[in-house]
């Protein structure tokens, strides 16, 4: 308890406990913002992954029209082409 003031020594413990419990709970606050930073981080990992995914299956859509496209293009019946 603090040395003696003009204060009621109860409204000086309760102001020592609040410090106390905030200084007590600092580890678990920053380890919590951890937790959630770690989180946020694997989640955009994953939105990225699903996202590359989508774009790669576009990029492999696109390429197989225009191939098939192009088979559809060649002459039939030609002595050229077989």
């Amino acid at each position: 308890m603090a040395f003696p003031t003009a204060v009621n020594s109860q409204i000086t413990d309760a102001v020592t406990q609040s410090g106390v419990q905030t200084l007590g709970s600092a580890p678990a606050v920053a380890l919590a913002n951890l937790f959630q930073s770690t989180a946020h981080a694997l989640a955009l990992a994953a939105l990225n992954a699903t996202s590359a995914q989508q774009q790669m299956q576009i990029l492999h859509q696109a390429a197989t029209t225009q191939g098939v496209a192009l088979l559809y293009a060649l002459p039939i019946g030609d002595k050229k082409y077989g």
